[in-house]
């Protein structure tokens, strides 16, 4: 069976949005999303500004997520465009397509860029689904070097210090010195699954270390210098009688706060980890495929079936549920102050309230499903969907 799985049925679903999802939904016997309902904003959002950033997603199961550095919002599209855009007006600063010629060689790239960029300082890195690592200026966008791998790179690179690191579809973890772009070392997990969900989640660097979720269920641990493997954790286990009963998958957004590392796995848990050592503080049953959030004494998740649910940061133990969203596909949650952010299949962003989970304002980015986890910069939010559209979005006296 092909590995890359697009959650089930849930590519096709998410990717159409609107009104047709939910009569698709019907159609082949999946839960509908639940309709919305008319609320009373107890919240003012304003929409900052609105712009196109090339082509999304679309129904690759990707989630292109935009980055931020020193007010400027970095976003790249599966057609092959980079660009730089001011944070406060949405402004291009610079723009290009992506190509082997800004390399200085014919032709261009087989494919677009995937997962989204990483940026620190002036460096920019992006990946392809045709497994090439392009690194730019962020002033300029100028090239600085290009670097070929073995498999399709879907999720943001990490960059700590002089080194970059990519996550490759085949299970490969590989840093590249940041200066030119030359292999330093490559971690093989060996044989991934059969199958998995389409989709990596982002690696976290800290400490020393880098951490990232595995298509088997684990949450590992490697040396950022050497990728010698540190620790690994196992966050969901492979019961069931059926290929599908059995997938187990952590390719979840990471959450480091502190010495703490929170994260959830499909047919799995939501954990809080040691960081340093991957020593469990606190498990429970929890199965989804987007990954936390968290904020002071809060955890926030969504789980399989879109509900979102708040936990006692020290214990676990529930806070809140909040089920108005059910089976809209949200994206993993994005704390903002004192409300929590998710995008919905049908371009929705919704605005929660992080004390009770009660829903405090509604706005909608297209009609497009949002994947990717609502980017989060002081008082603004930054929400991109499948076909490139990405907005941001302020509350108002908050």
């Amino acid at each position: 069976m092909k590995r890359g799985i697009l959650i089930l049925a849930l590519a096709a679903l998410v990717a159409g949005g609107g009104c047709s999802a939910i009569k698709r939904a019907k159609r082949e016997n999946i839960q509908p999303p639940r309709e919305l309902t008319e609320i009373t904003p107890t919240i003012k959002v304003e929409r900052l500004w609105k712009t196109s950033v090339g082509d999304g997603a679309g129904k690759s199961g990707i989630r292109m997520r935009p980055a931020y550095a020193a007010g400027v919002i970095y976003a790249a599209g599966t057609d092959g465009v980079l660009l730089a855009l001011d944070a406060k007006s949405g402004k291009t600063l610079w723009k290009h397509r992506a190509g082997w010629h800004l390399f200085g060689r014919k032709g261009k790239a087989d494919t677009g860029y995937a997962g989204g960029p990483t940026v620190s300082g002036d460096l920019l890195a992006v990946g392809t689904l045709d497994g090439h690592v392009y690194a730019f200026g962020a002033a300029d966008g100028k090239p600085r070097w290009e670097a070929q791998l073995n498999s399709e790179v879907i999720a943001a690179p990490a960059i700590a210090g002089n080194l970059v690191l990519v996550r490759t579809e085949d299970g490969h973890v590989t840093a590249l010195d940041a200066a030119n772009g030359e292999r330093k070392w490559v971690y093989d997990r060996g044989q991934v699954p059969p199958l998995s969900l389409r989709g990596n989640g982002d690696m976290v660097v800290a400490g020393g270390g880098v951490f990232f979720g595995t298509d088997d269920g684990k949450i590992e641990a490697l040396r950022i210098e050497t990728g010698v493997p540190q620790w690994e954790q196992v966050v969901a286990s492979s019961d069931g009688r059926t290929e599908i009963e059995r997938l187990n998958d952590s390719d979840g957004m990471l959450v480091l706060d502190g010495a703490e590392l929170f994260a959830t796995a499909y047919h799995g848990q939501l954990v809080d980890l040691q960081a340093p050592t991957g020593r469990p503080l606190w498990n429970r049953a929890f199965s989804s495929y987007t990954g936390p959030d968290v904020s002071g004494t809060t955890v926030v998740a969504v789980d399989e079936d879109s509900n979102v649910w708040a936990f006692d940061r020290n214990t676990g133990s529930d806070l809140w549920k909040q089920d108005a969203l059910l089976h809209r596909w949200l994206t993993a949650p994005a704390i903002q102050q004192a409300h929590v952010v998710v995008g919905d299949l049908q371009g929705y962003v919704h605005w929660l309230d992080l004390a009770d989970g009660k829903i405090a304002a509604r706005e909608r980015l297209s009609r497009d499903a949002i994947r990717a986890r609502p980017l989060v910069v002081g008082d603004t939010v930054y929400v991109e969907d499948v076909e490139g559209h990405l907005a941001a979005y302020r509350v108002v006296g908050q």
